[in-house]
């Protein structure tokens, strides 16, 4: 963030041009000068919030871009980085001055300093697999954000000069800055093959984060870098000169090994110091296989090998088929050397193909896809710079054309990012997150505005949903022409949705049928489980839904219940509920209901409100169907008791009704009102197989969101149905569970 102050001063001393404009032709030369000029103007009295001059900050990243041998346009581009927070109608003077790519440049530079408080969040999470997976997301993002990939080059120069800042200023600002650069820029570096910054953001953030453990590697390291560097480039000469005496050509490189690297190996592998044989390490290219193993007998004639320090990745190559010869020398001085030796297409497979160095080097998994190609084709495309006339429009649409346009990344209000496709919308974003979050979808936020559900989203947006507290999704989201669902994902869990629903709406049809005929027909205490295998189904449910479909007619279903009432003819006798003349003797437990002063007459229970033990009952004799037994607290009783007190007889229950060896059952209603959902009869009904209730009779109703259930159920007693009733209130969204 740019803020002003007064008290900055601009540097007194006159910019390096030549080291800004070296390499690029008179013309590309005198922009870069007005870019200056600009800047110069545009940053008086202005600093960073790191407190940092802007004009200091980007004139160190332009040397950086420099010294990295990029076009004018991105050095341009990092001497205006910051213009579009200080100068009014920034856009058009860059498009004006400086032309459109530079505008582009810093615009898509501006973008990604949005993510700067995300990055951070990302960078302070800690180490759980979750949070690794989300800063690699992040990193793919700060790619994907971009149109061109030199805008991430200049935020890895920008941040390289901010750790560059740090080391001169105690700034308690600079720990997170220093673990979101490890965590974050560093490993984008060391993709982008860009090692020149790889190893200064490291050792830099290495400095802050664990300053006793950088001095005490620093200390060990006996010779400056300047020294060591000496060393490798007397050491290529060497090698040089007598692999020319045998007639191998050669490409010799190498560097010394930073600190971070050496604490990385330290660590990773419990070694010490003195056991690191790479601090110091050369690289040798050939022609062929061949030349390979002659260059290993050269160099272990030249500098004495170290035991057991040898490796052959060419006989016998690396899981992901990485292959070099590895050896660690003692050289002239004592110290070790390391060198690897391999073939030119070796090595390009090791920098651009599966095997390359940072996929082994980071842990990342097998097989990157799209993604590691992508990859691929930047580092060949940065390696190629230097043959490539500096900021021809070759290497610039080359570039362009490996921007990561398939899939977007987009952030929560939380800073999670989330990657899509391309032309995702916000019904697609929620599904991404919880399936139950897309259900209940029924407005966004993008970027603090209201928009609709079918707008495509882009990369680096925020994404807030705004749900309901009940409901599903339309089935207009399904409607192609409309495009609110793009991903087949989100489609799929709609297309469940409605298929469940659909099933749902079928099983309550069909158990109103059932129940209606079985009403009908007199069967309402039918085992519904026997029922449905005497009609060849799995379950009820089965059942249910046959009958939902029509599949199963009035005529089947009437037929299976008379067959059970045939089957069970012979013992219907003995299971009836007895009646007997006076009191209970002592030990009689012959009946389940005792009639007080009439006798040989037919009881039955009341279906309005189905008694059970230990209920307080009494009696109605009735014209033709013997005496009806109801609760006393009945509303239906009670009125007949008022039209003819006579018929009103005093009825108990008898032992047989309490005995837990005849296994009575007893119907009863019970009622349950709850917020309408997915899976709520599901849920009671399993709770209810749970507690070995057996169900007779389900209706359900639904009304503005609300759903009442009315189950029959057989009880061996009132315990056992206050016990199902509590467990029944615990359920998800029950208001009230009561007897009926």
């Amino acid at each position: 963030m740019v803020s002003v102050t007064h008290a900055v001063d601009r540097d007194a001393v006159d910019p390096p041009i030549e080291l800004l404009a070296e390499g690029l032709t008179p013309e590309e030369r005198a922009a870069v000068e007005r870019a200056l000029a600009f800047a110069a103007q545009a940053y008086e009295g202005l600093k960073l919030g790191t407190g940092e001059a802007v004009w200091t900050h980007s004139l160190g990243c332009a040397l950086i871009v420099a010294s990295l041998k990029l076009d004018a346009d991105t050095r341009i581009a990092a001497l205006l980085f910051a213009v579009l927070e200080s100068v009014e109608d920034a856009r058009e003077k860059l498009e004006a001055s400086f032309g459109e790519h530079v505008a582009s440049l810093v615009d898509g530079l501006h973008k990604l300093n949005r993510l700067r408080r995300f990055t951070r969040m990302a960078a302070s999470g800690g180490s759980a697999p979750d949070v690794r997976a989300q800063t690699e997301t992040l990193r793919k993002m700060l790619l994907a954000m971009v149109e061109d990939i030199r805008v991430v080059l200049l935020r890895l120069a920008s941040r390289t000069q901010t750790l560059r800042y740090y080391t001169n200023t105690d700034n308690e600002r600079r720990l997170s800055v220093a673990r979101e650069s490890l965590d974050i820029y560093a490993p984008l570096a060391n993709r982008l093959g860009v090692w020149q910054l790889k190893w200064e953001l490291e050792d830099l953030s290495f400095r802050f984060l664990e300053p006793d453990t950088y001095r005490r590697i620093a200390k060990m390291l006996d010779e400056r870098r300047s020294e060591r560097e000496s060393f490798i480039q007397s050491s290529i000469e060497r090698l040089r000169q007598d692999l020319a005496a045998i007639g191998i050509e050669a490409e010799i490189y190498g560097r010394p090994k930073h600190i971070y690297s050496i604490y990385n190996k330290m660590r990773s592998k419990k070694i010490d110091f003195s056991q690191v044989y790479d601090i110091r390490a050369l690289r040798v290219l050939v022609d062929e296989v061949r030349d390979c193993y002659t260059v290993l007998g050269i160099v272990h004639q030249i500098w004495q090998p170290i035991h057991k320090e040898y490796d052959d990745y060419i006989s016998r190559p690396k899981g992901n088929n990485y292959q070099s010869l590895h050896t660690a020398v003692l050289a002239g001085d004592g110290r070790a050397l390391e060198v690897q030796v391999r073939t030119h297409a070796m090595h390009r497979h090791a920098e651009l193909g599966v095997a390359a160095h940072w996929r082994y080097k980071e842990g990342a998994g097998a097989g990157g896809g799209e993604y590691d190609d992508k990859i691929a084709l930047l580092r060949s495309l940065l390696s190629w710079r230097d043959e490539v006339a500096a900021g021809s429009s070759q290497w610039v649409e080359q570039i362009k054309r490996a921007s990561f346009d398939d899939t977007i990344y987009v952030l929560t209000p939380q800073g999670r990012v989330v990657d899509l496709p391309r032309n995702a919308t916000p019904v697609d974003f929620a599904y991404r997150l919880h399936t139950d979050l897309g259900h209940r979808c029924r407005g966004a936020k993008v970027d603090g505005h209201l928009v609709p559900l079918n707008t495509g989203l882009d990369n680096g947006q925020t994404v807030e949903i705004t749900t309901t507290k009940e409901g599903g999704p339309s089935r207009d989201w399904l409607d192609v022409r409309q495009g609110y669902a793009v991903t087949p994902h989100a489609r799929r869990k709609i297309r469940q949705y409605f298929s469940a629903l659909d099933e749902e709406e079928l099983l309550t049809r069909g158990r109103s049928f059932v129940t209606r005929e079985m009403q009908r027909d007199g069967h309402t205490q039918t085992n519904i489980e026997a029922l449905a295998a005497r009609l060849g189904f799995k379950n009820a449910d089965a059942l249910y839904l046959a009958a939902g479909r029509s599949e199963l007619g009035q005529r089947s279903l009437q037929m299976a219940m008379r067959e059970m009432d045939a089957a069970v003819a012979p013992d219907a006798e003995a299971d009836k509920p007895e009646i007997v003349v006076g009191r209970s003797r002592s030990g009689d437990s012959s009946g389940k209901v005792l009639i007080v002063g009439i006798g040989n007459l037919l009881t039955t229970l009341s279906r309005c409100c189905k008694p059970a033990p230990p209920d307080a009952i009494k009696g109605f004799v009735t014209r033709g169907r013997g005496v009806s037994v109801h609760r006393v607290d009945c509303r239906d009783f009670r009125h007949l008791a008022e039209w003819h007190p006579e018929r009103v007889i005093v009825a108990d229950w008898g032992e047989q009704a309490y005995d837990k060896e005849q296994q009575s059952a007893f119907p009863v209603d019970i009622c349950v009102q709850a917020v309408d959902r997915q899976g709520l009869l599901r849920d009671i009904s399993e709770l209810l197989l749970r507690e070995k209730l057996n169900v007779t009779a389900v209706n359900t109703q639904s009304k503005k969101s609300m759903a009442y259930m009315r189950f029959t159920l057989e009880v061996g007693g009132i315990a056992q149905l206050q016990r199902a009733l509590t467990l029944i209130r615990d359920v998800k969204g029950v208001v009230e569970a009561r007897r009926g």
